[in-house]
């Protein structure tokens, strides 16, 4: 390696990095040292080095590890420094001592930035990064030897294959040309006059061998032993070798065999484990495989408990996943001698009561129904699966039937879900049946025990190699292999362990059944929170009383705020207590999260969102934990991390994360008045305000429309690729300031005074920036970064609620951009305007359309919006909702708990929001006459912070109807709009008559009852 002096280290707030020379594998070696101490982050290494890369090549390098297990990632960023292209492992673990890591042209991708082409051709400089990973501490990468080759381009033909093989063997057939048996009984290699690339086989068995071994070489004398074949069950074998660069293959049998086909695979065939999957899935009738392994979408609901680290989920066609990236329990019905799957019924979902967090699939069958339900028992510290199958016979004939429960290596997560939890495929390494109960395990991995408590009248486990362990699959796991019957199964004695080094092993739950006409059978199954004991379940007795239990849980703990709206609008009512629980279990112990997968993490974003619709909702006891466990956090210099996990705090600057603490923690206390909280808090509260003038004086010299402001971040995903000016963050940093002054005043600090002043200069800089970008781009509405002039109502939203300055932005910029939305908003409804997907995150106009007055267009949105529950029964929205329900893409976590806060916030402004220039409650302003008609509309126990409230509103043909009640004394009174376009008659409050000024009617709140009537 160079000399140190050409690398720069450099980490993360909270990390230490340091370069320096050592000795390395030949001469000297750069060394990064890194400490990430209770923090995540990143260190490392950089250095200016221009490369003009070949059409092929691999970049090499000799490398020394210690420390535990963390990220490693190689760089290249062009001369730009705004496109980076990278290598990334995750959670890598190297041997001791030095060892080479080759980066093939193949693995170098492109991770970020604006650039529309993404191949890459020239770097300017190079990176070496360790990221806080597994395990963190301290540790050292070494590095040496660093080398680019230009590599041959790898042919895409090759002259035919030649075949050595010692026992007087035809000519074997390749990919599918016409085949000639091959027989024998030693190795068979395979020379295919080059170096080949290939990603596996497929080998096709006149008469297979038991157990064979699979070898690759790249000179014919050095071989790398690949794969082990146990007790293979003939036909096809599909054998994932991923990465392959060799010229020779070589199968060695250890019995007489015959072969008729070997067929080479592409690298992309076996690429992943979910590649290879997805590839026999091809090939495989519909329903031998999860449904996002068959090139169609799947949507699934969340199973936990309330704060519960551990969850499962349960998918739209039966299939529950015991545990994050665990494996899945799928059922399968045999009746009259056919199979049925998840692809020959219709499933429809449910929940418990319509809104509470126990989830349900039942499948109609010809003459039956099987309905799958599960929950998770909050009784239960480290949480407990607990499913129910019940199948019933719904003719006028008894049925014989065999419902199968098969324990598959697949997670309901699909494969096109990779953030932070990578969908798809879950290993299963050693399954054994003892006592009773399956013990199900990956290399590696934590065991899980499933509890069935009636015994099945069969049981099978199988090795991948050995085929599918469900005798009713028409073609097995493997592509090629027909059904077996069972004295082709591996009995699962017991004691006795099935170890598959493919980590696809599966096993199955037989149970014979034979019902009368109306009669059902129920099994039911305890499976432990993986890695954790089992608590036995003594009975169904036993299973029916923590059903009961769960049951009486969440109700008590949904229904604290009472809506009740007309039966055409339940699902408004149902989807808010249900998106509760969707909050509550995605949630890990104080730890707020936007998800259990994808999203596993805490930001203080979707946390301080989250937690004012808690504490609307009468659940602050949650808000104090959160801001309690948040605030240690905060750097020493005030800095608030936008997200936090068990790494520690994330230091990605996105400078929205600092208003929004603020914001947390003084909403906490207007809610509870919990004034030594609050000053406990004091501290961070300054701390980030401070901060925040630290990062507006890098844009006092700026132009106007970005002078003041935040700097540019990635707070908003849209500008991940560059860093903008985001009014997003600025009207969050708005509020900030607000609140700060507000606790300063509060707490009487002598930094009120101070603070107060910078809030009103940050106003003034954010109104200025906003229209010198509408004049700079000629735009009529605001934008959503003022360095772009681009267009984002959903992040406009922001302006009015929480910054609170609907009043004083620009009522033409106002107009222009919810008019605007509103007609992109139809076009896409009515099919005028093509669009593939958007994010739910929209719910978030419903509040700002309220706000505006434009109650007529609530409901339409709602409407829209609530189509796309999926499914609806299951009332959660996943993070990317496409047009089409069934194309894939990444989704996001379903539910998404940040997508149901902003759902709660929209319906309870529906009822009441509190006005932020006067402090008043405006009631009822997104309630249309399908909410009024008929018995009304009420809400009970509302939490606002003013008190509690209490409505009741409810039109007649005469009149309209109104009565107040609760502890809240808002500062403002009360303010009630009136609905229709006609002008009203008269009014009466508590029999007194008053009187609308401009639509609105002004009730003083006087801390008793009130009655409003109002002529139509």
């Amino acid at each position: 390696m160079d000399v140190v002096g050409s690398w720069q280290a450099k980490a993360s707030d909270g990390i230490s990095a340091t370069a320096s020379t050592v000795p390395g594998h030949d001469g000297k070696a750069l060394r990064l040292d890194w400490d990430f101490a209770h923090v995540s982050g990143y260190a490392y290494v950089r250095r200016p080095l221009p490369i003009t890369l070949p059409d092929n090549y691999a970049i090499s390098l000799w490398v020394r590890w210690s420390g535990g297990t963390n990220n490693l990632e190689f760089k290249l960023v062009d001369e730009s420094g705004e496109n980076v292209w990278w290598v990334s492992r995750p959670d890598i673990k190297l041997k001791p001592g030095w060892q080479k890591l080759v980066f093939r042209k193949r693995d170098v991708e492109f991770a970020w930035g604006p650039a529309t082409d993404k191949v890459l051709r020239k770097a300017a400089s190079i990176e070496f990064v360790v990221s806080r990973g597994k395990d963190g501490g301290r540790g050292s990468l070494d590095i040496d030897q660093l080398e680019l080759t230009e590599l041959p381009t790898v042919a895409a033909t090759l002259p035919a294959p030649r075949l050595n093989a010692p026992d007087g063997d035809s000519a074997l057939a390749m990919d599918g040309k016409p085949a000639t048996i091959w027989s024998g009984k030693g190795p068979l290699t395979i020379d295919f006059g080059g170096a080949k690339e290939f990603g596996g086989v497929v080998l096709r068995w006149a008469s297979p061998p038991p157990d064979y071994g699979i070898e690759t070489s790249i000179n014919g004398s050095a071989w790398d032993k690949r794969r082990t074949v146990v007790a293979s069950d003939g036909g096809s074998d599909p054998i994932a070798l991923p990465e392959t660069e060799a010229r020779y293959l070589r199968i060695v049998p250890v019995a007489s065999a015959r072969l008729a086909e070997v067929e080479i695979k592409p690298l992309d065939w076996a690429a992943t484990p979910n590649a290879f999957i997805a590839a026999l899935a091809r090939e495989a009738p519909r329903g031998t495989y999860p449904r996002g392994f068959s090139g169609e979408q799947s949507y699934w609901t969340l199973i936990g408990t309330d704060g519960g680290a551990a969850s499962g989920l349960i998918g739209e066609d039966g299939a529950v996943e015991i545990g994050k990236g665990a494996f899945s329990i799928e059922p399968l019905v045999k009746v009259g001698g056919k199979r049925f799957s998840w692809a020959d019924v219709k499933a429809t979902p449910s929940l418990a009561q319509g809104y509470l967090p126990i989830p349900s699939v039942t499948w109609d069958g010809p003459g039956w129904t099987l309905e799958a339900r599960a929950f998770s028992d909050p009784a239960i510290r480290d949480g407990r699966m607990m499913l129910r199958y019940v199948l019933r016979n719904k003719s006028a004939a008894t049925v014989t039937a065999e419902l199968l429960l098969a324990v598959r290596p697949f997670q309901v997560n699909p494969p096109a879900q990779f953030l932070s939890q990578r969908g798809g495929v879950s290993e299963i390494s050693r399954l054994r049946w003892r006592g009773g109960k399956l013990e199900v395990s990956g290399a590696g991995t934590p065991v899980t025990v499933v509890q069935p408590l009636s015994a099945p009248n069969d049981l099978a486990i199988a090795r991948f190699d050995s085929g599918d362990a469900l005798p009713t699959i028409a073609s097995s796991a493997k592509a090629g292999v027909q059904s077996r019957d069972r004295r082709n199964w591996t009995p699962a004695l017991a004691g006795e362990a099935v170890v598959d080094e493919t980590g696809l092993a599966s096993a199955a739950l037989s149970y014979d059944v034979a019902l009368a006409p109306g009669e059902a059978r129920t099994i039911d199954l305890a499976v432990s929170t993986p890695g954790k004991p089992l608590a036995p379940v003594a009975s169904t007795a036993a299973f029916d009383a923590a059903e009961r239990a769960t049951i009486a849980y969440w109700r008590d703990r949904l229904d604290r705020v009472a809506i009740t709206v007309p039966p055409g609008k339940q699902a408004l009512a149902d989807t808010v207590r249900t998106s509760l629980a969707h909050i509550l279990m995605s949630r890990e112990g104080p730890m707020l999260r936007p998800g259990t997968r994808s999203y596993a993490r805490s930001w203080i974003r979707d946390g301080a969102m989250i937690s004012e619709g808690l504490l609307r909702l009468d659940q602050p006891e949650i808000v104090a934990a959160y801001a309690d466990w948040y605030t240690p956090f905060i750097f020493a210099n005030g800095k608030v991390p936008c997200c936090v996990d068990f790494k520690g705090a994330d230091p990605v600057p996105e400078n929205d994360s600092h208003g929004e603490y603020i914001f947390l923690a003084t909403q906490l206390y207007r809610y509870t008045g919990d004034r030594a909280r609050l000053n406990r808090h004091w501290p961070a509260i300054l701390g980030a305000e401070r901060y925040m003038e630290t990062l507006r004086a890098e844009t006092q010299n700026a132009a106007p429309m970005l002078r003041g402001l935040m700097p540019p971040s990635i707070s908003h995903e849209g500008y991940s690729a560059k860093p903008q000016y985001s009014l997003w963050d600025d009207f969050w940093a708005l509020r900030g300031y607000k609140d700060a002054a507000f606790a300063a005043e509060t707490l009487g600090k002598a930094e009120a005074l101070e603070i107060a002043l910078n809030r009103d200069a940050f106003q003034v800089n954010v109104h200025r920036a906003i229209a010198a970008a509408a004049t700079h781009f000629k735009i009529g509405y605001i934008p959503g970064a003022t360095s772009l002039g681009d267009f984002d109502a959903t992040s406009t939203t922001m302006g009015l609620d929480p910054a609170g300055e609907q009043s004083r932005l620009d009522p033409v910029l106002l107009a222009g951009t919810f008019d605007r939305y509103w007609r992109d908003f139809i076009a896409r409804r009515d099919g005028i305007k093509a669009w593939q997907d958007y994010t739910p995150y929209e719910l978030r106009t419903v509040s700002a359309m309220i706000r505006l007055g434009k109650r007529e267009r609530v409901d339409p949105m709602l409407d829209f919006f609530f189509a796309d529950r999926r499914p609806q029964a299951w009332n959660g929205w996943a993070e990317v909702v496409g047009k089409n329900p069934r194309e894939i893409r990444f989704i996001g976590d379903m539910p998404h708990a940040w997508i149901s806060s902003d759902f709660i916030r929209a319906a309870l402004d529906m009822f009441a929001y509190e006005r932020a220039d006067d402090g008043a409650l405006v009631l009822g302003a997104g309630l249309s006459d399908a909410y009024l008609d008929g018995p009304g509309s009420s809400i009970r126990g509302l939490r606002t912070p003013h008190g509690d409230l209490d409505l009741t509103i409810r039109a007649t043909p005469a009149r309209l109807l109104v009565t107040i009640g609760g502890m809240a004394r808002p500062t403002g009174g009360f303010v009630l709009p009136w609905p229709w376009r006609t002008m009203p008659r008269g009014a009466t409050i508590n029999g007194e008559p008053a009187r609308f000024t401009t639509g609105v009617l002004l009730i003083p709140a006087t801390g008793r009852p009130i009655t409003v009537e109002v002529s139509r």
